[in-house]
């Protein structure tokens, strides 16, 4: 995006714009320009607020109206914060250098917050942090993997790593699990480029399972269930790692021209959205994949903030802070938002690391040691006892027994016995 920062007029225009209606393109009926009362630009609506609050008889109210408004004012908000991190990338309120510095300085756990008694050393920190693009068909994850490389590798004409895909008809695409460092000579970080998603909500539910609980290789091949004899038998043409990476994040990849195609009508794109993002597997706890769209460079300014505002609706996101707009121009805005779109996704991924778990070995350790003190100090507490209620005897320097004195619990005196003289009670 192109130029300053905007003017008033600009940002009019995109506001017109934006509040058509997102399905069909309609002008909305309480858009700016139709709305009879004075509002200020972004700023509550004073008349209306009074009237909402001034309604005698509440139980005849039609609050449809009011509730289509606040829908547009949240609309608008979201607009306004968008155009503001557009804005800020171009004015470069943060040093580029900064910020990569920042990233490449990453090592995994670093930036885990701790809670409660934890320390780090409570977590399994992996040697590499593994984040996994997945995306459908064509929506440029190869290609964002290339965008991603050469804000790191320094030099725009190096040949790229990560195989596109032009012809979008093709069903094949990127068939194998491909991992990239980054930096490619760190191990820090990678990213792993993935097969696209299709139509058929089973196969992308199972692969997605298998990537997120088996984990994912470099080399493997895709399989989906659905898949030919003969592109399963492409899995013996390559070899892949023995070792597998979990994932610790996910990048969802969407095609902006495909969101805005959807928007007039294609509800094709809008369905395999909405059944891939629900998956499970997905979500860590509470937290929602990162997304980024691409292609963007290929539509105006304010189609741009659309799809951002609509994926925001249809995926429960916030559209400015977690939707990120990444396209394939090579410039400094577009390699701070990659670079803010890693630091986010490396935050979350260090939220969400697994806590230990003790081996099988370990627990049957622990267990054996404490059975171990146990009987020691049972022994200890069952000597003493033993101890304290036995009259034991003792030889004096003559070699005579000693005359032992027997409490008498009641008087607390002694009762003398001369062993000597009675012996031939038992000896006969």
């Amino acid at each position: 995006m192109g130029g300053g920062e905007r003017s008033s007029s600009q940002k009019e225009e995109l506001v017109e714009s934006l509040l058509l209606d997102q399905d069909s393109h309609k002008p909305n009926e309480l858009s700016l320009k139709k709305n009879n009362t004075q509002r200020k630009y972004f700023g509550a609506n004073e008349e209306f607020g009074k009237e909402f609050f001034e309604f005698e008889d509440w139980k005849n109210t039609d609050f449809s109206k009011f509730e289509e408004e606040i829908f547009n004012l949240r609309r608008l908000k979201a607009f306004e914060e968008i155009i503001k991190s557009y804005d800020s990338l171009k004015l470069q309120d943060r040093n580029l250098d900064e910020a990569k510095e920042k990233l490449l300085s990453y090592k995994p756990g670093a930036w885990k917050e701790m809670v409660g008694c934890m320390k780090i050393s409570d977590y399994d920190v992996p040697k590499t942090v593994t984040l996994l693009l997945i995306g459908p068909k064509g929506s440029g994850k190869s290609s964002l993997v290339n965008r991603i490389l050469r804000v790191f590798e320094g030099d725009k004409f190096t040949s790229e790593r990560a195989q596109v895909t032009y012809n979008s008809s093709d069903e094949d695409g990127t068939l194998y699990l491909h991992e990239y460092m980054i930096p490619k000579d760190s191990t820090s970080f990678c990213i792993y480029d993935t097969r696209g998603l299709f139509e058929d909500s089973y196969d992308n539910y199972e692969m997605i399972e298998r990537w997120m609980t088996e984990g994912v290789r470099h080399g493997e091949l895709a399989l989906r269930a659905s898949d030919t004899p003969n592109e399963e038998g492409k899995a013996r043409e390559t070899s892949c790692l023995k070792e597998a990476r979990m994932v610790n994040y996910v990048i969802f990849v969407i095609d902006a021209l495909s969101v805005l195609r959807s928007m007039a009508g294609d509800t094709h794109y809008k369905s395999l959205l909405q059944s891939s993002w629900c998956c499970p597997y997905l979500s860590y706890g509470d937290d929602k994949p990162v997304v980024v769209c691409t292609h963007g460079d290929l539509l105006s300014d304010a189609d741009r903030t659309r799809v951002r505002i609509r994926l925001g609706e249809l995926l429960g996101i916030h559209p400015a802070k977690q939707i990120f707009d990444i396209s394939e121009k090579f410039d400094p805005e577009t390699d701070l938002a990659v670079v803010d779109m890693l630091t986010y996704s490396l935050l979350h991924a260090d939220k969400h690391l697994p806590v230990k778990k003790r081996s099988p070995k370990k627990v049957l350790g622990i267990l054996m040691l404490s059975l171990v003190f146990l009987l020691f100090y049972v022994f200890g507490a069952l000597t003493g006892l033993i101890n304290s209620k036995t009259c034991c005897y003792q030889n004096n320097s003559s070699g005579s027994p000693i005359n032992r004195v027997i409490p008498n619990s009641e008087s607390e005196q002694g009762i003398s016995i001369d062993w000597r003289t009675i012996r031939h009670l038992w000896l006969g």
